[in-house]
């Protein structure tokens, strides 16, 4: 199984186990990594690693197990710092997921927007990252504002200057959709944003599995980012904030571990990044995590988006012979997603009929009805492609759309 440009894609799939299997009969062919990626043996053994050696909870302990994970939790801490580039460990909070992350910020925001006041967002927000803005605007009896696109998936960045105004609290935006697959102009959407004072979050989800992210080039005020989609386990993520901020805002929960002192009559709260992380955390989520950011850093996130990029070009000119193929999403700048719709089929049927194929893609609005809406279609298919997928994984996709499409007309 060799691939382009020397890439050790079969050393890389060697240690994802999950990919040496059949689906219906036929080899798995795994193209739904926007939704989750599979894990290494690395990320699996540091968390199985942990349960057997380590486990116990973090933090206040004085006893040898917990002072042990304590120092691996807030290592992995440290580390993830380093990754993204961030100035200091207590700038990443540790949270779910991208959507939790979102979800904090909105929250800890809720003082500082009143009525009158906007925020903004583009039409190709993922639902987690337009939602909690447009609650968190119902309920302060602020503006919910817009930044269109083309028909391409290119956001209109004239738009967006002339929509920002003193009345504008923050700029949302995602670093790659999820299913165009844009890598948007983020340091120039930042530059545009705080040359009007306005703060911007990045919706990192698709980002930090596609890009080398480095906050502190960027300038960004916040960057929420998931694990599950660069290798790591569900159930742990990352809220990067500018410790100016993080230091302003309220705490998102309460209970142990982000109180300092506590009485009947009181409660302090503690120094960061603890007074946003609320009870037991997911410490075999962080290990795991750290672990795949390694995984991923001997390999060189730089080698995965050039390997990323040949498949997604590939994969582009295989479709277009097919007969009404419509590749949504043709921006200046993209990742590896490729989402299209074929003239007269559902993007259902064709997923369906793509699984009996062993070929596993997403079907539906990908969490972005606001933008099928915009772009006047009920829905996608959409293969995502990672850092283990080869050449013949996309020829053997291409040869399954061809089949399906001719066993639906």
């Amino acid at each position: 199984m060799n691939d382009f440009n020397n890439y050790p894609v079969e050393k890389i799939r060697n240690d994802f186990p999950v990919l040496s299997q059949d689906v219906n009969g036929k080899p798995l062919v795994y193209l739904d990594n926007g939704a989750t990626t599979q894990k290494p043996v690395a990320v699996i053994n540091r968390i199985s690693e942990y349960y057997l050696k380590e486990n116990s909870n973090v933090h206040r302990g004085v006893h040898h197990l917990s002072q042990v994970a304590t120092g691996l939790y807030e290592n992995a801490r440290q580390y993830i710092a380093n990754y993204i580039n961030a100035e200091e460990s207590s700038e990443i909070i540790f949270t779910r997921g991208t959507t939790e992350a979102i979800n904090l910020l909105a929250t800890a925001l809720r003082p500082w927007v009143n009525a009158g006041d906007e925020i903004v967002v583009s039409v190709m927000e993922h639902h987690s990252n337009m939602v909690p803005w447009q609650q968190l605007c119902f309920e302060r009896k602020a503006k919910l504002k817009v930044i269109p696109m083309d028909m391409e998936g290119n956001l209109d960045l004239d738009m967006l200057a002339k929509m920002l105004n003193p009345k504008t609290k923050l700029v949302a935006v995602t670093h790659i959709s999820n299913v165009l697959g844009t890598v948007n102009p983020v340091k120039e959407i930042i530059d545009i944003a705080h040359n009007a004072g306005v703060p911007v979050l990045l919706d990192g989800a698709q980002g930090i599995a596609h890009e080398v992210v480095d906050v502190r080039e960027l300038s960004a005020d916040f960057y929420a980012f998931s694990g599950h989609k660069i290798y790591a386990p569900m159930g742990i993520g990352v809220l990067y904030g500018r410790k100016t901020w993080l230091r302003r805002l309220p705490p998102y929960q309460f209970g142990g571990e982000m109180i300092d002192q506590v009485s009947f009559e009181r409660t302090t709260f503690n120094e960061l990044p603890y007074k946003y992380e609320a009870g037991t955390p997911n410490v075999e989520g962080a290990l795991g995590l750290e672990a795949a950011l390694r995984y991923v850093s001997e390999t060189g996130m730089e080698n995965i988006v050039r390997h990323e990029e040949e498949l997604l070009r590939l994969a582009e000119k295989g479709l277009e012979e097919t007969d009404g193929m419509r590749i949504i999403g043709k921006a200046n700048k993209k990742a590896a997603v490729l989402s299209f719709v074929v003239n007269g089929i559902h993007p259902y049927d064709l997923g369906t009929l793509l699984d009996q194929m062993g070929i596993a893609v997403r079907t539906g609005h990908h969490c972005a009805q606001p933008l099928m809406d915009y772009l006047g279609i009920p829905g996608t298919v959409r293969a995502s492609f990672a850092m283990y997928n080869t050449k013949e994984d996309v020829n053997a996709f291409i040869k399954a759309v061809e089949k399906a499409v001719e066993m639906l007309r």
